[in-house]
């Protein structure tokens, strides 16, 4: 059992590295936009956001389908639709810009999305129920791996449609990728619930999603997700704009990458030791510290402090989706963690409205700088923090309630 599930783990993660993918769309944007002159950047931009959309939808669904099915119908479906998504994309007609503006909405954002979901929640439901004792961790790794998917896998994409072209990387990544979940079907197995005492000493609670929902606690901890995401994307969305305006190399904006994948692998650690109270607010004080770097690094020219505040931005932005992970199952139990998980993913669509919009509109005001950007980013942080106390209470009521 014990080497049975970390060969879970390590194939998981293999796994979602190759989904993650899914982030790399900023190396697909530039030469779209070259092949597809007539389209807009917006038209352009439109397809990640459809695609985020369909990557929660298909968690969902996948999270409703698992306790019935397992991982293995699932990942399958997840195949076929990454498949025919990259595959589709690939038969694009430079001459019909109308006709590929929608296939590439309908297969990149729609199936290619949807699939990445799918699986997505697929492979950590069915890993992180083999890790009751180190959920933090095992969630921290899986998601290490989804984070830095992009950026590990990015610059071979890059090398491949600057040598072979745009469409023929799409056929090939399409055939690659339903490929590694395909083999992946073979390893996976959906966990064993056990009746067994919380590993923070209260009794496993297991509440299906309609009773999560009436929780205040859950809607306080989306908030708290929301607000700190929000921050963290302010950010991440102008990463190597930032460290060019401030001397430093554009490469150095790829260390928020770095940080946001080893981000998810210390808040993992930081939870199994510490538990959910000290690691939220851990979390939330990497935001802090990184809007404070970063605004001091604006007022004195400080390249060492941009760099400091990306490095938190990071980690801290990488912590969010697995302390997602770790509380939905440690507050709500193991029995639906599979759609309650993909529920509290839902918190990434008002993030990547609000980040990316507030951060446009304070640059634009401020004639280009980033101080009025990185100031929201610590009144953001502050207002998590609030939204921390309010959310401890809330849950040590729940688990006092429980208790007796």
């Amino acid at each position: 059992m014990e080497k049975r599930r970390w060969l879970y783990l390590g194939t998981g993660t293999l796994m979602l590295l190759f989904l993650g993918l899914i982030y790399a769309w900023s190396i697909f944007r530039a030469p779209i936009g070259l092949m597809f002159t007539q389209w807009s950047l917006s038209q352009i931009s439109l397809t990640f956001t459809i695609s985020m959309t369909f990557f929660c939808l298909g968690g969902f669904l996948s999270g409703k389908l698992f306790p019935k099915t397992g991982p293995k119908p699932i990942l399958f479906a997840a195949a076929v639709c990454l498949l025919a998504g990259f595959f589709g994309v690939s038969m694009m007609d430079p001459s019909a810009p109308g006709r590929s503006l929608m296939m590439l909405y309908i297969l990149y954002g729609v199936l290619c999305g949807g699939g990445v979901g799918l699986a997505y929640n697929s492979i950590i439901s069915s890993v992180v129920g083999w890790f009751p004792d180190k959920s933090g961790a095992a969630s921290g790794i899986l998601l290490m791996g989804f984070g830095i998917g992009g950026m590990a896998l990015g610059s071979i994409v890059k090398v491949m449609i600057g040598s072979i072209g745009l469409l023929i990387t799409f056929k090939i990544l399409g055939i690659a990728i339903a490929v590694v979940v395909v083999l992946g079907t073979f390893v996976l197995r959906k966990p064993e619930v056990k009746k067994a005492d919380a590993s923070d000493g209260g009794k496993v609670r297991n509440l299906a999603v309609s009773e999560m929902l009436k929780t205040a606690t859950f809607w306080i901890f989306m908030v708290w997700l929301i607000l700190l995401s929000s921050g963290g994307l302010i950010v991440i969305n102008s990463a190597a704009s930032i460290a060019a305006a401030f001397g430093a190399s554009e490469v150095l904006g790829l260390i928020v990458s770095v940080f946001n994948g080893a981000g998810r692998v210390i808040v993992g650690t930081l939870f199994d030791k510490f538990g959910r109270k000290t690691t939220m607010i851990i979390n939330n004080i990497f935001f802090g510290c990184a809007g404070v770097c970063l605004l001091l690094g604006a007022k004195t020219g400080s390249v060492a402090l941009i760099v400091a505040g990306l490095v938190f931005i990071g980690t801290g932005y990488g912590g969010n989706p697995t302390l997602t992970s770790a509380i939905i199952q440690r507050l709500y139990g193991p029995k639906n963690y599979s759609v309650n998980f993909s529920v509290a993913n839902f918190s990434l669509i008002p993030a990547a409205i609000i980040g990316p919009m507030v951060s446009s509109s304070l640059i634009e005001r401020a004639g280009g700088k980033y101080d009025s950007t990185f100031m929201m980013v610590v009144v953001l942080a502050v207002a998590a923090a609030a939204v921390w106390v309010v959310m401890s209470r809330s849950a040590d009521k729940m688990e006092r309630t429980e208790n007796n």
